[in-house]
């Protein structure tokens, strides 16, 4: 691998304030391709999701045993982990990195998604298809839209009331505010159900009510109310959290492209709003490939395994072009998430 990238760096490239002679990113695919990594990794995929549900039975076996005594909130952590690993899943299928068959994606992000997080697959999809296409765009990037939060001055100036405060503070709320994301995604899902076609609506719709049921009915059922209610609240919480630290670090603080200046091609419109997370191999599993958010801009449908192996190729490619090529350690990608959101809200806090 380190070979390719740097043959691959050797190539004429055009710089960053040039106009290519043909795509930037052509040169780029096609050597990614002749590394096969592109090709789908069906065994690791088929691994990977036994070894989660095993382990999801697991805790609902644990939570059988010990449910009547406090203990059982132990296994709250856990199960946010593991719903977090599920939502990868989910996420994977909805960049169809497991299979090329449509149908068969479709069926694990319904099951991954709806049935067991309770996530309309179909709201996340179009959702995040909508950022993937245009990151960091505030006209057309959802993820950048000023809602609870706001990303740049512009939409600060515009907050009154409530969130007016809000604004003022949000780098110091936003870890708290993370706590909240799992329920809010649910929510969202059953919200979007408006926005959904008859059909689509009663398969995504009948399964997020099944996995309210269930997930209500196993509480119940494994332990007393009071113990149900703090396992709830714990394992919601952890999990949004968990999210909220996997795609918090990918985008935020980086460029945002002028609605009404040049138009980036791919290349530059996926990199420069980028940024990757250093680690090693518990930070590759923490974050679930996310890390490699370059590469998995770059190509969608990517086998999550395959981003790190990439990572050579794509970095070569940027320095040869003049391209600069965001990386940051752990802590440090959300110091510059939080310096970010805290320098937003500055213009509020002298009034």
């Amino acid at each position: 691998m380190p070979q390719a990238a740097a043959a691959l760096a050797e190539r004429p490239t055009a710089g960053v304030g040039e106009q290519p002679a043909g795509s930037e990113f052509a040169p780029l695919l096609r050597t990614v391709k002749e590394q096969g990594l592109l090709s789908r990794r069906v065994g690791w995929y088929t691994r990977t999701i036994t070894a989660n549900t095993l382990a999801l039975l697991a805790v609902g076996a644990g939570m059988f045993v010990v449910g009547a005594s406090w203990w059982v909130l132990l296994l709250a952590p856990v199960l946010s982990v593991l719903c977090a690993r599920t939502a990868f899943i989910g996420h994977d299928a909805g960049h169809s990195q497991i299979t090329g068959n449509r149908s068969v994606s479709r069926a694990l992000g319904l099951v991954h998604g709806n049935l067991l997080l309770g996530m309309s697959s179909a709201w996340w999809n179009d959702k995040h298809n909508r950022h993937h296409a245009n990151p960091n765009h505030v006209d057309k990037d959802p993820d950048v839209a000023a809602d609870v939060l706001v990303w740049t001055t512009r939409q600060a100036r515009l907050r009154v009331g409530f969130r007016r405060w809000l604004t003022r503070n949000q780098a110091w709320l936003f870890f708290p505010l993370t706590l909240l994301q799992g329920v809010a995604m649910k929510i969202y899902g059953f919200q979007d159900l408006r926005r959904q076609p008859p059909r689509e609506r009663a398969v995504e719709g009948v399964l997020l009510v099944a996995h309210l049921a269930g997930y209500v009915t196993l509480l119940l059922v494994t332990m007393p109310l009071g113990h149900a209610l703090a396992f709830a609240a714990i394992h919601q919480a952890l999990f949004g959290l968990h999210l909220g630290l996997a795609f918090a670090p990918n985008h935020k603080g980086m460029e945002m492209p002028d609605p009404d200046g040049e138009r980036w091609g791919h290349l530059r419109r996926q990199v420069l709003t980028s940024r990757n997370v250093r680690g090693g191999l518990l930070t590759d599993w923490f974050l679930g490939g996310l890390n490699y958010q370059i590469e998995h801009h770059l190509f969608p449908s990517m086998p999550r395994p395959h981003l790190r192996l990439a990572q050579p190729v794509v970095r070569a490619y940027c320095a040869a072009a003049g391209m600069s090529y965001a990386e940051a350690g752990f802590v440090d990608s959300y110091r510059q998430v939080l310096r970010h959101m805290y320098e937003v809200g500055e213009p509020l806090r002298g009034e």
